[in-house]
């Protein structure tokens, strides 16, 4: 990633981050995109210009960066958010998208599913066409009977593999297994039904008609896209 891509990136976490109030009940997204967003947060907090905030974070790598940089982070309740910034790593035009590349696709939908507002921070190359288009489809599934359940998933038309992180396989923050599928032509709404129904499988990566925005960053700067 280009230093320039990373300084426009942290400019749409700042643009996000923009729209929070003192007093708002925040979900941080896990990501290298999110963080600037956290980082932000920190900074406005430690300067007097938010506060009164509450945060549930979407992983363990962002509540210990959140927390050290003062900001409150607790557990998962049944309270709406007011606002969760997170990223992405596909975004379709209608502000569908594919999410958990970074593993915590799980904790990240279970926070922004509680969302009034759902917004999404990422760079111009995560924008596609259809989704599916550049990224796998993360699908957290089981260890126990991995096989078995993977067996079932390639009955639906899934081709991928197993993820894995120096040639160990990948374990998710809460204890399970990455894997990241393609699948062609299918409908998302029914394929989400359908993997969701699939026995072994935890959650998905499709994060459908969730966002609200997206600031995107790109060579000529920040544009906002709305659903």
């Amino acid at each position: 990633m280009s230093p320039d891509l990373e300084v426009l990136k942290k400019e749409a976490a700042i643009r996000a981050v923009s729209l929070i109030e003192s007093g708002m009940h925040l979900g941080l997204g896990t990501g290298s995109t999110a963080k600037y967003a956290i980082e932000e947060l920190g900074r406005k907090v430690a300067a007097g210009e938010l506060s009164n905030l509450t945060c549930v974070a979407t992983s363990q790598a962002s509540d210990v960066l959140a927390r050290s940089l003062g900001l409150d982070v607790g557990p998962l309740t049944p309270q709406a958010f007011d606002i969760a910034i997170d990223g992405a790593d596909e975004i379709a035009p209608n502000l569908d998208l594919i999410k958990g590349l970074g593993g915590a696709l799980v904790r990240e939908k279970l926070v922004e599913v509680q969302a009034k507002r759902l917004i999404i921070i990422a760079d111009h190359t995560k924008l596609v066409q259809t989704l599916g288009q550049k990224a796998p489809l993360p699908i957290e599934v089981l260890p126990f009977g991995v096989d078995s359940t993977l067996e079932r998933l390639k009955g639906l038309g899934a081709v991928g593999e197993l993820r894995r992180q120096s040639g160990e396989l990948y374990i998710t923050d809460n204890g399970n297994l990455i894997f990241d599928a393609r699948f062609a032509g299918q409908d998302l709404a029914e394929l989400e039904r359908t993997l969701k129904g699939t026995l072994g499988v935890v959650e998905t990566g499709l994060f459908l008609n969730m966002a609200e925005r997206a600031f995107v960053a790109a060579p000529e700067g920040v544009r906002e896209v709305v659903r």
